[in-house]
């Protein structure tokens, strides 16, 4: 099987023989959703792809091509009136550079429309009746000539806008001198931007623009552009189009049924080794790319595709799992939870999701904020939350009693940005972390938490307590060992793991592809003692050993109460995993002095 990995022209996938999971029967129901179309998805998650299908499907130029390109697929069996009947115009808004001052970004969007207004003129110049006069330095003139030309023919056009929130996701996630005040004079008023839309909104009105279909990651331009463009229908919250992008696990488990028995073929005919299983896959990239949702009526969860076939691809190229789960070209998505953290509270909203426990509430996703209060304005957890939703970070998951909307982080790919973003946020120095990753290295290799707990007490405690909110006891010290631990290249680090009789407080279960290597699977269980507790002040707690410390009936106590948890849990997690040598620990905070732990 060859995988389309970073491809998202549908002809070439289909001409040169890659996989291709067939989302065409869905074209009806959009022609009957709605003319003006807006569909919203993370990053990477196939809009674009997405937008490429639909050129191939409605092109006038590509009627020949049709059997080839979807005779095989659900809409070759049944195509609708509509297949290869327009003019297709495509405008893809990351192209156009936004940097220089407002001049500069004007005439980059003049071009960049110019450009691909030109493209159309060359590849319909048998269609169309006449020539379209160009304006070099004005790309709506050349809008209007081609309106204009294209109302002399029997056909109507068609126009795709790809990443239309481009510019938005620029200034936003690295804001630079004058970056707002740009956007702004884009957007408001009479901006070159807004005018733009205007001018679409204008043609669907008689004058040849039959249809629109524009995506993007989030509706913050929308907000800003609504008296100029106020016509399209929003699909994206809608249960029909959940999986429009994306892949379900039946999906999943359909290619990794595949891609084994071409495995075992190759071990049959070649004496190599095979040591991967599709269950085995499965179960790993359920943990890692599963969990997305993107309406509150959607009844499955969607695999991140761009992730999946970074998957599929090492399996069927290079015969074992990714190094690493997440595809680098995802890894940009941390700053947008830098940019979150370093809001009021934002920090707090982080933390809050990483708890595992469904605490982030919403009473409705906020879908109406434009540029200028994402960047100024009061943050508020509804903004915030919703803002990481659009971004793909966090995903939906249920409904309260009170009909509130659950955020939870999607799967443990997203988990490891927050991980990443809150220990850089508190251990900045290089030389800290270093000293955390060897520390780490000790306990994954030998099971001794020594070192790691001394760090924590001597480097990490002192930050994590001063942190402009209250932490709940136990919660500091999980977060303080979790954001040490966490390392995807090795485990399935999972907090607050559900075991059927409760949550495990960390569980570090090495990737089935990882067995090989000597690192130990690992469970933690956590309890906290106040100093007030213990009847004992700071100093008299650091002055004792860990092992008189033990020894306290309280720290006892604690002890043999965390011990009895990881090993209930830890049965159930060598049954589950198949584990041979578990090791567990329980560990007790004594405050944020001092940490006593017993292996068992």
């Amino acid at each position: 099987m060859q995988f389309p990995y970073g491809l998202s022209d549908f002809g070439t996938l289909r001409q040169e023989g890659y996989w291709y999971l067939d989302r065409t029967d869905r074209l009806p129901m959009l022609e009957q959703t709605g003319r003006q179309l807006v569909f919203l998805r993370p990053r990477r998650f196939g809009k674009s792809l997405l937008l490429s299908m639909l050129e191939h499907y409605y092109d006038l130029n590509r009627a020949a091509q049709f059997e080839s390109l979807f005779g095989n697929l659900a809409i070759g069996r049944a195509p609708t009136p509509l297949h290869n009947q327009f003019f297709v115009l495509k405008w893809d808004f990351s192209r156009v550079a936004a940097h220089g001052d407002i001049g500069d970004i004007e005439a980059a969007l003049h071009r960049h429309l110019n450009g691909r207004l030109r493209d159309l003129t060359r590849r319909y110049r048998d269609r169309l009746p006449e020539p379209v006069e160009l304006h070099p330095e004005d790309a709506l003139s050349s809008w209007d000539a081609l309106l204009s030309v294209v109302s002399q023919t029997p056909h109507k056009l068609y126009l795709l806008i790809d990443e239309y929130d481009n510019f938005a996701n620029e200034v936003l996630m690295a804001p630079r001198a004058g970056s707002q005040d740009r956007y702004q004079t884009l957007l408001q008023g009479e901006g070159l931007f807004k005018t733009v839309f205007k001018a679409v909104k204008a043609a669907a009105g008689g004058l040849g623009l039959d249809r629109v279909f524009i995506t993007g990651v989030s509706p913050v331009v929308l907000s800003d552009m609504t008296s100029g463009y106020n016509v399209a229908k929003d699909i994206y919250l809608d249960a029909d189009f959940n999986d429009l992008c994306g892949f379900t696990e039946p999906e999943v488990a359909a290619v990794l049924n595949h891609l084994e028995r071409e495995a075992r073929g190759a071990v049959e005919s070649t004496s190599t080794r095979s040591d991967w299983s599709a269950d085995k896959a499965l179960e790993t990239m359920r943990t890692f790319y599963n969990g997305y949702r993107f309406s509150e009526d959607a009844e499955i969860s969607l695999y991140n595709p761009t992730l999946s076939l970074y998957f599929f691809e090492a399996l069927a190229h290079e015969g074992h799992y990714p190094r690493r789960m997440l595809d680098e070209n995802l890894a940009i998505d941390r700053n947008k939870l830098v940019y979150i953290a370093a809001l009021p509270q934002g920090e707090a909203l982080l933390i809050e999701a990483l708890r595992g426990d469904d605490r982030i509430l919403v009473p409705e996703l906020v879908q109406r904020f434009g540029v200028a209060d994402v960047l100024a304005a009061v943050k508020d957890q509804s903004f915030m939350a919703s803002l990481l939703y659009f971004f793909g970070i966090l995903t939906l998951a249920g409904e309260t009693v009170l009909a509130k909307l659950i955020l939870r982080i999607p799967n443990l790919v997203a988990r490891g940005l927050y991980v990443e973003c809150l220990r850089e946020r508190w251990l900045p120095a290089p030389e800290i972390r270093d000293l955390a990753r060897q520390a780490s290295e000790t306990l994954y290799l030998q099971g001794d938490l020594e070192p790691l707990c001394a760090l924590i007490e001597e480097r990490y405690f002192s930050v994590l307590s001063n942190r402009d909110y209250r932490w709940s006891n136990e919660l500091l010290v999980k977060f303080a060992f979790l954001t040490l631990l966490f390392d995807d290249r090795l485990y399935m680090a999972v907090s607050e793991l559900e075991t059927g009789r409760g949550y495990a407080d960390l569980a570090l279960i090495l990737r089935p592809d990882r067995r090989r290597f000597q690192a130990l699977d690992l469970l933690l269980e956590f309890k906290y003692l106040s100093l007030k507790e213990l009847g004992l002040s700071g100093a008299q707690v650091r002055e004792q050993s860990r092992s008189a410390l033990a020894k306290l009936p309280a720290v006892a106590a604690k002890l043999d109460e965390a011990e009895a948890q990881a090993r209930d849990y830890g049965g159930l997690l060598i049954k589950r995993h198949g584990l041979s040598d578990l090791r567990t620990f329980a560990v007790v905070a004594l405050g944020v002095e001092r940490l006593v732990w017993r292996a068992s």
